[in-house]
């Protein structure tokens, strides 16, 4: 499965402002920003990645995937602190 792929099922299903997927094979990592995450428990936001996804990793095309959430605010605050 193609990386691009995979951005466009998350972008298409879900109101993400930046969406991030790296990966090769079928071991994927994304990486989303939302304001739809702010209040969610880290198990919901995980489930609001799987749920787009469902259909390719039952056909094993995605057979590991990494999720990291974050909201906007979030995200420019780590942002920050990864470039120091």
């Amino acid at each position: 499965m193609e990386i691009s792929e995979i951005k466009q099922i998350l972008e298409n299903a879900l109101d993400l402002d930046e969406v991030i997927v790296k990966g090769e094979g079928s071991h994927y990592e994304v990486i989303a920003v939302s304001a739809i995450f702010d209040g969610m428990s880290r198990v919901k936001k995980q489930q609001t990645i799987y749920g787009p996804l469902m259909d390719r990793i039952a056909a094993n095309d995605i057979h590991a995937l990494s999720i990291k959430t974050y909201t906007p605010e979030e995200w420019m605050r780590d942002k920050k602190l990864m470039s120091l």
